[in-house]
């Protein structure tokens, strides 16, 4: 049977409207217990291992002939992996929205969104290795720490296990929470799986100077183009969690201001100087830098920094996130699922 053209729909809520209001906050608030309560799907069953592994095997048909064409290609495969990841994910809620019922597309929204960002991991990474150091048992601290930094951590004592511990939680709070959060809001749903595509594929191919450095190089720089914003937007965030958890918020601001070029990234280093200078530490990597006034952080400041984050997310979240998506990226979300729906219909 022959299926008649559906057209590309505007939303189904007005543009600019409140209809959606409570529906689309609900997206959010869902989305945040989700991730304090039930954390991260099992690896094998989380898309981002999926989008992980359409990656790896563009990674190995891809035909290695030069500069140029690695850095084309390399774009080429960002283009590429977004779409499908962008179309999947829209897909599921525009079918769901059409079909099932608003109260389905929240509950689809909400886990889509969680799958981008990660406040409880900080945690789940970090308690194991305060723990080991606790217990005095660093060569388990070093073998833990090594699973979240690059560097050899095959030498480091307590003190700069703690800080690689500090520092993966302080860069790690605007990767994965403040720049997904931040497109989910303008963007929807679109926005944030953007902003995650560009961030594994800079980890999978962007650090991998040796081998990758050419074909990684549109994604590590969209990455920094999509951090730029979010980084600095990080810094008065950090500065009222510090606020209410009674720690230093001049030493924030000022550690911020002065350090926040010491890393190689152009991003990593402002809510990493924020965080030090809040706790009253020091940041080091050996022969690398040096972020900070105090000494080098003990196994009290990764809980300290744990908390730190964790407050900055959940407020990010709650104060930005929510207002905005559910008087904009809502809207944008809803007119894309529309517009593939539309596009959808056309073909049958």
């Amino acid at each position: 049977m022959k299926h008649s053209y559906r057209p590309c729909m505007m939303p189904s809520v007005p543009w600019g409207g409140d209809e959606m209001l409570v529906e689309a906050s609900a997206v959010i608030i869902l989305a945040l217990l989700i991730d304090l309560v039930l954390s991260d799907p099992p690896n094998r069953l989380h898309p981002l291992r999926w989008m992980g592994n359409l990656v790896d095997t563009l990674e190995r048909r891809i035909s290695r002939k030069g500069v140029w064409n690695d850095r084309i290609m390399g774009m080429l495969s960002y283009i590429l992996v977004a779409t499908i990841a962008l179309v999947s994910v829209l897909l599921v809620t525009a079918l769901l929205r059409e079909y099932v019922g608003i109260w389905a597309w929240v509950i689809a929204s909400a886990f889509l969104f969680k799958i981008t960002f990660a406040v409880s991991s900080f945690r789940r990474h970090c308690s194991p290795i305060q723990r080991a150091l606790e217990e005095g048992d660093l060569e388990s601290a070093r073998s833990m720490t090594q699973m979240i930094v690059s560097r050899d951590v095959s030498c480091l004592g307590p003190d700069h296990v703690s800080s690689c511990c500090v520092e993966t939680v302080a860069e790690n709070s605007v990767d994965s929470v403040v720049s997904p959060a931040l497109y989910m809001g303008v963007f929807g749903l679109a926005g944030a799986y953007a902003f995650r595509c560009a961030n594994l594929m800079d980890a999978m191919w962007g650090y991998r100077k040796e081998k990758f450095a050419n074909l990684g190089t549109f994604p590590a720089r969209l990455d920094d183009v999509l951090g730029f914003m979010t980084s600095r937007l990080s810094i008065p965030f950090l500065a009222l969690a510090a606020l209410l958890l009674r720690m230093d918020v001049s030493g924030l601001f000022r550690v911020s201001s002065r350090d926040h070029f010491l890393t190689p990234s152009p991003n990593s280093g402002w809510p990493m100087a924020a965080a030090a200078g809040a706790l009253g530490i020091t940041m080091e990597k050996p022969a690398g830098y040096r972020i900070g006034d105090g000494p080098l952080p003990t196994v009290i400041d990764i809980e300290r920094s744990l908390r730190l984050v964790e407050l900055t997310s959940v407020i990010f979240l709650l104060a930005v996130t929510l207002p905005l998506y559910a008087t904009l990226g809502v809207q944008v979300q809803m007119h894309l699922e529309d517009t593939i729906l539309g596009i959808i219909g056309g073909l049958l």
